[in-house]
């Protein structure tokens, strides 16, 4: 999925099969869903329990809206692949959101590769539309019901509910000319940048969410910028050929 989108941009040319406008149809619905299911007004600062209602729909009806959009052929996988799609929102008892719960989607995403319904044609719409789509699904969610982290490491992680956009995202910056792994903090450059890249969303998201200094609430990502730079000049890798993944994986 990193090769497919490989210095590409959200808004690059690639091919969109109807599966994959089936696939975020699917999450329009949810999206909906979302919007009627209105916040309770009650006292807890987190875990509106309004979240729960909407839980509960998706569980019910998560089977009948994937049989909806694919071929009949696939139906009998449904129930046990729904469960990935119905788990990739958040656990309805503590109404919270985690990377596990992230994964749980990409479990959905890489079943319907298993049985035949997504190919490899799919996999730049995937990573930039589909999943895209789902992270902004999650954000609102996230605001709209105040979902807790679910085991979050506070400023020792990357970020509170992510990290798959991080390793996805740092593909797409790949020989980037301008944005630099000491870029991406600066405003300038995810605010301009957001709507094509999706590493530079999950930083403005952050910044939209938490308050006070860069280098306070997101430590691991500040030292990425700085520390590792230092780190790519004694691999002998030219700044201006450096992107996220580099020093990710360093």
């Amino acid at each position: 999925m990193n090769n497919s989108v490989k210095s590409m941009k959200i808004s690059d040319t690639y091919p969109i099969s109807e599966t994959v406008k089936k696939l975020m149809g699917l999450l329009d619905t949810l999206d909906q869903w979302m919007t009627d299911i209105l916040p309770i007004d009650q006292p807890q600062r987190f875990g509106n329990k309004a979240f729960q209602k909407l839980y509960i729909k998706l569980k019910e009806s998560a089977v009948e809206e994937m049989e909806k959009c694919f071929d009949e052929k696939y139906h009998k996988a449904f129930p046990e692949i729904s469960t990935y799609l119905i788990e990739g929102i958040g656990n309805s008892t503590r109404i919270d959101y985690g990377t596990g719960h992230e994964m749980s989607f990409a479990a959905f995403l890489c079943t319907l590769y298993k049985i035949g319904i997504l190919t490899e044609a799919d996999a730049p719409a995937i990573v930039l539309q589909v999943n895209e789509k789902y992270l902004q699904l999650m954000r609102r969610m996230q605001q709209r019901y105040r979902m807790e982290p679910a085991g979050s490491h506070g400023v020792w992680s990357l970020d509170d509910y992510q990290f798959i956009p991080f390793i996805w995202g740092s593909s797409q910056l790949i020989g980037h000319p301008r944005i630099l792994p000491k870029s991406f903090i600066n405003p300038e450059i995810y605010e301009h940048f957001s709507q094509d890249y999706i590493f530079l969303a999950c930083i403005k998201y952050i910044n939209q969410v938490k308050s006070g200094p860069f280098f306070e609430h997101s430590n691991q990502l500040w030292s990425i910028t700085w520390i590792n730079c230092r780190k790519l000049q004694n691999f002998d890798i030219g700044l201006e050929k450096a992107s996220p993944l580099h020093y990710m994986s360093i």
